[in-house]
């Protein structure tokens, strides 16, 4: 049966206050891996929330090493954690019922093919905001978001993510310099997009 209008609007409201099961996980998932010592850094959607674009997710999206992943997983798998299936690189905080998904360092963003733009060490990436939950910074969100929508026709949703950090950072033409140049011109291209007024 269909989820109630009103259930939607309320988890919505919940989530932009910061009082998700989503923003609970991250908080979990940012004291666990904090008292093992294990770099990470949150990616994806909730690193766009961070920088602005506010939008609802239904996961978490890691970055992390896979030695650190496998450490992890060694301890606390059983403790509130859950394998999403056996074998998989993906959990999921028990406790929350919130999908975890790992981005492992070195792989490639999209198709998973090899490409100038790969997953970075998080510690190199990270910038700690709010409650001191570390997130990637905007320059490799979109990067990682550019190269992900370009050897991917599935989603569409990273490049409005893109468009949208352009518009609410207001983020110059002249920022693609500092992007990797294998996304340059789909961001000059996104740039563009971004400056059309919708109310007009």
């Amino acid at each position: 049966m269909p989820e109630s209008i009103l259930n939607v609007a309320r988890r919505a409201d919940q989530f932009f206050m910061g009082l998700s099961p989503i923003h609970t996980a991250m908080q979990r998932l940012t004291k666990t891996l904090g008292e093992m010592q294990i770099p990470f850094a949150i990616a994806g959607a909730m690193a766009a929330n961070a920088h602005g674009h506010r939008r609802t997710t239904a996961d978490v999206d890691i970055l992390i090493r896979r030695e650190d992943l496998a450490r992890f997983k060694e301890r606390h798998l059983g403790l509130g954690w859950v394998d999403k299936f056996e074998g998989s690189k993906n959990f999921r905080d028990a406790v929350c019922n919130v999908n975890i998904d790992a981005l492992i360092v070195g792989e490639y963003p999209g198709d998973g093919l090899p490409k100038p733009v790969a997953f970075p060490p998080p510690e190199d990436v990270a910038e700690i905001h709010e409650n001191d939950i570390p997130f990637i910074s905007l320059k490799t969100l979109l990067e990682l978001k550019l190269a992900s929508g370009m050897t991917t026709t599935h989603r569409p949703r990273d490049f409005d993510d893109v468009i949208q950090l352009i518009r609410i950072n207001r983020l110059p033409l002249d920022y693609v310099e500092n992007l990797n140049p294998y996304v340059a011109d789909k961001f000059r291209e996104l740039w563009q997009a971004a400056q059309i007024d919708e109310d007009h």
